[in-house]
């Protein structure tokens, strides 16, 4: 059930993307605002309570919703599935960005491409050259990717296997979402959050993602150039502030070798930290903080947006062995 699930989800969304302003995201975007507006009084156990609030109260409500629907119908339940997959799930609900940057890169249009990766990622691109351009639109499509599609594909499965329904899915994307939200809240809104608040919801959704960032990783070195992968994800990982981020970047990198990280322009990737420490022998490439490879071009578009494809359809032949097998067994 749980492999039908996504593939329909997936192919619905191919056909029918959802738009990028709809209602089931202005409504989640209102109840965050609402609940931390509500609930954060800036003490330290506040920031527990509206965490929980803004994740598991939706994320209750879907596994209520599948319960009920279940109870009296399999198909109007396998129907609560894909829908609730069709609104966590998928690539297009960020990939308009990367393609309209590539097409305007395609053209030679610098300016529009550096404008929309800012309009993207709601900050100052307005000076960054050509190869830095294609590197973080490389870097924030592989992440957006990973949270869109694979993270959500883990959990949901996962717990639907538990006959949790689409539990999993809405509990990731709503602690993926909490944690970005507020974070941007509080740097670009001028709405400061309490600092508790950002910093449990950022280790909240790294436990949460521990192990699809590495799963994500893993396919990524399976589908491309295992060795180099591997040996990024060892030496490289540690380039990036956030571990999970590292792991999923410096393994995409070595897959498909092109050269990621390096020294941050200002405002672009304000989380990024150079935490490994390179000795005399280290390649240029470490010692400016950046993976081995070479630098990013326009073709490396094509070639992450295959190795993306090919780890789906590496999960998705997974999920649909582990299905026969019980079907079977």
């Amino acid at each position: 059930m749980s492999f039908f699930a996504v593939l329909l989800a997936l192919l619905v969304e191919q056909l029918k993307p959802l738009p990028r302003r709809n209602g089931v995201h202005e409504a989640v975007f209102s109840w965050v605002r609402w609940t931390s507006r509500n609930f954060d009084a800036g003490e330290s156990h506040h920031m527990k309570v509206v965490w929980l609030v803004s994740v598991l109260v939706p994320a209750a409500v879907s596994l209520v919703v599948f319960l009920a629907l279940k109870h009296f119908s399999i198909v109007m339940a396998f129907a609560f599935n894909v829908l609730v997959l069709y609104l966590t799930l998928g690539f297009r609900q960020f990939s308009h960005y990367y393609t309209d940057i590539r097409d305007a890169l395609d053209r030679g249009d610098e300016s529009e491409a550096r404008r929309l990766l800012g309009e993207w990622r709601h900050l100052d691109a307005s000076e960054l050259p050509r190869t830095e351009v294609l590197r973080h639109v490389i870097e924030h499509s592989l992440l957006a990717a990973h949270r869109h599609v694979f993270g959500v594909f883990f959990w949901f499965v996962v717990l639907a296997a538990l006959g949790l329904g689409p539990l999993g899915a809405v509990l990731y994307r709503m602690g993926e979402f909490c944690s970005r939200f507020w974070a941007y809240r509080s740097k670009s809104l001028d709405a400061p959050m309490s600092e508790g608040l950002l910093e449990f919801s950022r280790r909240a959704f790294m436990l949460m993602d521990y192990m699809p960032a590495r799963l994500t990783a893993f396919g990524f070195a399976v589908v491309g150039n295992f060795e180099e992968a591997v040996a990024s994800w060892r030496r490289d990982a540690g380039l990036w502030l956030r571990p999970n981020e590292g792991i999923i970047l410096a393994a995409a990198a070595g897959a498909v070798g092109v050269q990621l990280g390096g020294p941050a322009a200002p405002g672009v990737t304000p989380d990024r930290s150079k935490t490994v420490s390179t000795g005399a022998e280290a390649s240029d490439a470490q010692a400016q903080g950046s993976t081995a490879g070479s630098q990013a071009q326009v073709a490396h578009l094509q070639s992450v947006v295959g190795l993306v494809w090919r780890s789906v359809v590496l999960w998705m032949l997974l999920v649909l062995l582990l299905t026969l097998a019980n079907v079977l067994g």
